[in-house]
């Protein structure tokens, strides 16, 4: 794991999709498409839209679970749910939720419709500390960052700078192919 660097997995900036703070859901639906259709076809597609204040500078990422969080409002009235769904969530418990807090009760034609009138920068994740790593650490840290913190990315920097993301399915898929190569 040591002779491979994050930036030998890492998708570039470049090719990710991005929007700015005050685009809305249905800009990081086109963003994550165009993406999508510009994107190595050998590679699996994206997940995130990242998003870039006025400067340029990286602030937060839309992932499709805060997308679908951001279309029903309900989710908010719930509150942090984060230490019982590690623990996982029973289907009685569930269907209360969805019934007390009217969850996707509308027709999805209308839930989607609210997509325009929802801003990025109220429902994108702000990453913390822990979703960082520098472009020249070896595979091994990043590995461990995405394990110990639940991840499906690392933000890839280069000087303090967002160079890059680094995707939990490029590292399985890299470590994939070498236990495949590997003679037991």
């Amino acid at each position: 794991m040591r002779n491979i660097q994050i930036k030998d997995l890492m998708v570039p900036l470049t090719e990710y999709a991005v929007v700015k703070d005050d685009a809305n859901l249905y800009d990081v639906v086109l963003a994550l498409e165009e993406a999508q259709r510009r994107f190595d076809q050998n590679r699996y597609t994206h997940r995130a839209v990242l998003v870039e204040d006025k400067t340029g500078q990286v602030v937060g990422k839309v992932s499709q679970l805060d997308l679908l969080k951001g279309l029903e409002t309900g989710y908010s009235r719930i509150g942090d749910l984060s230490g019982v769904t590690r623990s996982g969530l029973n289907p009685d418990f569930i269907r209360s939720l969805i019934k007390q807090y009217s969850l996707w009760q509308d027709p999805l034609d209308q839930i989607c419709g609210k997509a325009v009138h929802i801003e990025v920068r109220d429902i994108m994740h702000t990453p913390e500390e822990g979703e960082y790593v520098d472009q020249e650490d070896t595979l091994d840290k990043g590995i461990h960052q995405l394990v110990m913190g639940r991840h499906q990315s690392l933000l890839v920097t280069k000087d303090g700078r967002i160079v890059g993301v680094l995707r939990l399915v490029d590292v399985f898929t890299e470590v994939c192919k070498v236990i495949k190569v590997c003679r037991i």
